[in-house]
């Protein structure tokens, strides 16, 4: 893995100088933009707007846009000139039991390893604390080119840090929630239903959806069947039968 921040971990009077590995890799399927009349690839080029002209990569800049419309260019050592404290500090707040932060604010996950041997006892103190106490550390972090709230927990001994959404970010549900209420009884058969199914085996859990799109690709090239999926339950119309089916099915629960 490649670190992709390298600073320290402050609090109090304690810094752990840490690196950042992305902890997740997705595995997007890539499709291509075409033209639709006859099929060929779409590029994207670079214009530049006031010569008129396709420019080179290495002549493309980044810039901020003033108030009265000019542009004003910003290079790689005007950014690391930025007067921001958590730059290169992952600045912790403090500290607060892990489940008091609704995960609708958790943004990117990243393993946070010590760096150097000098590191390796104060990284292994902050680790042990947070998983005996049950807390995590709420702090600040500038990285991928914003400064944002962020989550320190321990994971099998190693820190993992989550990046967090501002509370700004976040969007009211409205009235999403519905007003009907349900009876002591459906909830005692959902209970019942859910005590069934509990657990699950991640490692047998698999992506269908590259699958589904290999076997429509190799349908339309002709090198292939394209087979239907089955479709989908209808609605719930009785909400008590199906649960009783449900969990007569499981075989948790025998009528009286």
């Amino acid at each position: 893995m490649r670190a992709t921040w390298s600073g320290m971990i402050q609090f109090g009077l304690v810094a752990i100088p840490v690196q950042l590995f992305a902890a997740t890799e997705e595995h997007p399927v890539r499709l291509h933009e075409i033209h639709t009349v006859d099929g060929s690839r779409v590029e994207h080029r670079r214009f530049c707007r006031a010569e008129e002209r396709e420019i080179p990569y290495d002549e493309v800049g980044r810039g901020a846009a003033m108030p009265d419309g000019r542009m004003v260019s910003l290079t790689q050592e005007d950014m690391a000139r930025l007067p921001l404290p958590t730059k290169r500090v992952v600045e912790v707040l403090g500290f607060v039991p892990g489940r008091e932060i609704d995960p609708i604010s958790y943004a990117r996950p990243y393993f946070a390893g010590p760096d150097g041997p000098g590191a390796e006892r104060p990284y292994a103190l902050l680790a042990e604390a947070l998983a005996r106490t049950g807390y995590v550390a709420v702090a600040k972090i500038a990285i991928r080119s914003r400064e944002r709230l962020a989550l320190l927990r321990p994971r099998n001994g190693v820190l993992v840090l989550h990046t967090l959404l501002w509370q700004d970010e976040l969007r009211d549900p409205g009235d999403l929630a519905p007003a009907t209420p349900v009876t002591d009884r459906e909830l005692e058969l959902a209970e019942v239903l859910i005590r069934e199914l509990t657990g699950i085996e991640g490692r047998e859990l698999h992506d269908e959806y590259t699958h589904a799109l290999e076997q429509l690709v190799a349908a339309k090239a002709g090198a292939g069947e394209l087979i239907e999926p089955p479709a989908a339950a209808a609605p719930t119309v009785d909400l008590m039968a199906a649960l009783e089916e449900s969990v007569r099915a499981r075989g948790g629960w025998r009528p009286a």
